[in-house]
């Protein structure tokens, strides 16, 4: 589906916790727009590798702006925040002076990207929203409580619905709670999930070192900040090694976040550090020789209203390499990946070693359980089965 015929279509997306195109869903995005028709510039954060102010990457113009830190408490935030709102006003004003746009895909966490839609409204600009995390509930995650700020950021999540022409939600959860709790019509708010790229996820030959002399090498790719359970995940590979007196099983963690340094910590006062390989954020290169390794992969982010309603983007990457997964008995998670995954019980961190274990132990079921799981990205989750919905998502804003 093309964009319309006449004057071409300008769109600014606005992200604000990654890096393009390090941030893989915004990229995919991005880059279908742009094939679509669409003119497409990006306002995003500096990181690791991705230093430059502006570059035109593939006709994607990006700007990208400082941040003084990566928070990882409620004045940090603040900080972190109130600095990048600061330069996404400042580089879209500059943008409306040059390449110009008609509408913002405003993608978070924070939900605070409505403040600069909400001015652009006021001149005719259209206003998307892109909801990547439920931050009411990542709050409680992060904090373990609620308090006032939770629903200082509940207000900010309806204020975010109410400012947005049309919401792109990530899955059927993601959607419920824009049409309940933001009041949207349904007609509005569509499911574009987070399919990987499978030209960019292709196996490789399996790399033995990083099995570290071991028999066995599971893999964990993600972030690792507060919520994800890597705790949970060391006490599993604790329970392993010690517990169950296995030695021949090598767990890589894939990743960067705040928590890094301590897992790393953690997994010493666990004596389990041998057993465990934290490569930090990694090119795509070594993210791919490491699942084209793996007997299988993990996903230990704990049950909660968080992660239960949330898909995340490892599963379907682990899928689309053929990888069996041990994961926590979240709603999202077997939605994502049905019989390619064992389901531990929620938060039992000696369940989840024993369905790890008991994979390892039974290479036919990982074969079968892998082949599942590439079956299904390859027929409904990859990325090119999404872009028909982020297209109708646009012809909808268009409209309004």
């Amino acid at each position: 589906m093309k964009a319309s015929a006449g004057k071409q279509r300008r769109v600014l997306i606005i992200v604000e916790n990654l890096p393009c195109p390090f941030d893989r869903r915004v990229w995919q995005e991005a880059c279908a727009l742009r094939d679509a028709g669409y003119l497409v510039s990006i306002i995003c954060p500096k990181g690791k590798g991705y230093k430059q102010s502006r570059e035109m990457l593939d006709d994607i113009l990006i700007l990208r702006h400082a941040l003084p830190i990566e928070a990882d408490n409620a004045i940090g935030y603040f900080v972190e925040y109130s600095v990048a709102l600061f330069w996404q006003f400042v580089l879209s004003l500059r943008l409306v002076a040059g390449r110009g746009f008609d509408a913002i895909h405003a993608c978070n966490p924070p939900d605070l990207i409505f403040l600069v839609g909400g001015f652009f409204r006021l001149f005719g600009k259209r206003f998307l929203f892109d909801q990547h995390d439920i931050n009411p509930e990542l709050f409680e995650a992060k904090f373990g409580r609620r308090g006032a700020l939770y629903w200082l950021i509940r207000a900010l999540e309806r204020m975010t619905y109410v400012t947005a022409q049309v919401v792109i939600a990530t899955n059927g959860s993601y959607r419920q709670i824009a049409i309940t709790r933001g009041g949207l019509n349904p007609k509005d708010v569509f499911i574009v999930r987070s399919g990987p790229d499978l030209a960019r996820l292709s196996p490789v030959a399996p790399d033995d070192a990083l099995r570290r002399g071991r028999k066995y090498l599971v893999a964990y790719v993600g972030v690792m900040g507060k919520q994800e359970g890597i705790d949970l995940l060391l006490r599993s590979v604790a329970h392993i090694v010690h517990a169950r007196g296995r030695q021949d099983v090598q767990f890589c963690l894939v990743g960067g976040g705040t928590e890094v340094d301590a897992m790393r910590a953690y997994a010493s006062e666990l004596k389990v550090a041998d057993f465990v390989t934290f490569t930090g954020r990694v090119p795509d290169e070594t993210l791919v020789r490491v699942l084209s390794t793996a007997d299988l992969c993990v996903n230990p982010d704990p049950v909660n209203p968080m992660n239960d309603k949330s898909t995340m983007n490892k599963i379907m990457e682990y899928m689309a390499f053929g990888k069996p997964i041990v994961q926590y008995e979240l709603t999202e998670g077997r939605v994502s990946a049905g019989g390619a995954s064992l389901y531990a019980r929620p938060n039992d961190e000696e369940d989840f070693a024993a369905k790890v274990l008991s994979l390892l132990d039974d290479a036919e079921r990982r074969a079968a359980m892998g082949r599942e799981g590439a079956a299904r990205v390859h027929s409904e989750l990859e990325w090119r089965h999404q872009v028909p919905h982020l297209l109708s998502a646009y012809e909808r804003l268009f409209s309004r």
